[in-house]
């Protein structure tokens, strides 16, 4: 992952929109020019340089997704190839917040800044500041109207992580999970959630197998303000969880 706050800047301070509306940009109008060219217009990422992993992708379809997202009907999915690649292996760009006058503050003046918070998800087989530098100058290059940006020098960064499958931990798991929910085979599954240790933890320990599992539904609603878990499913996971511990209890690990 990618993420930073913006500020996009274009007035040393608001005035009348009445009065100089039409004649000069304010910062709301140049940041909505600016985030617009982060994606094309099927709502794929538009700047150059970011790469995208070639892999295959189980079957799922654009029902599934709106079942699973809560996307309604007559909002169209975004992207293209398949839809599993593009959760799980193209690069993705949100704009998460934006700090400017609230509706219920607004006033007839043209707003002289406008800060943006920016989470990007960052491809396998990219490096992280690679993909940072990339979009910084993208967004450096596309400013219109000749607005100032402004970058926080906190950013939080995160490597991408393609865990093998093949090796005798991950056999472990997948019989625990299977044996905890009554012979149901499990999916190996990519995920854009951002766990930035576990790529460090593959440099430092290279011989360790990373096992990642989620305990959640599909209608979980993960860091919403109604995020919740499935009791049965939790139920399920911690059993796996003492299956799995007990395979690993009875093995012996060879140095």
């Amino acid at each position: 992952m990618v993420a930073f706050n913006l500020r996009i800047t274009t007035l040393g301070h608001a005035v009348h929109s009445g009065m100089f509306g039409g004649a000069i940009p304010d910062a709301m109008l140049a940041a909505s020019k600016l985030l617009a060219t982060l994606w094309d217009d099927e709502g794929a990422v538009a700047v150059q340089g970011l790469t995208t992993h070639d892999a295959p992708t189980p079957g799922y379809d654009e029902a599934k997704l709106r079942e699973e997202s809560g996307l309604p009907e007559g909002t169209s999915p975004i992207g293209r190839g398949t839809i599993l690649s593009r959760e799980w292996f193209q690069p993705s760009i949100t704009v998460t917040g934006i700090d400017a006058p609230s509706v219920l503050n607004a006033s007839n003046t043209l707003i002289p800044s406008v800060r943006v918070r920016i989470a990007a998800r960052v491809a396998p087989g990219q490096d992280a500041h690679e993909f940072e530098r990339i979009l910084r100058e993208h967004l450096v290059a596309h400013a219109p109207f000749g607005a100032r940006l402004d970058f926080d020098p906190d950013v939080d960064l995160g490597q991408a992580f393609l865990a093998p499958v093949d090796g005798w931990a991950v056999e472990a798991e997948q019989a625990a999970l299977r044996e905890a929910w009554d012979g149901v085979e499990p999916v190996l599954m990519g995920s854009g959630g951002s766990i930035p240790f576990t790529a460090d933890l593959v440099r430092h320990f290279p011989r360790a197998q990373i096992l990642i599992t989620g305990v959640e539904d599909p209608d979980s609603r993960a860091h919403s303000p109604n995020e919740s878990v499935h009791l049965p499913s939790l139920q399920r996971a911690i059993l796996a969880e003492a299956f799995l511990l007990s395979r690993l209890d009875a093995r012996t690990i060879e140095p």
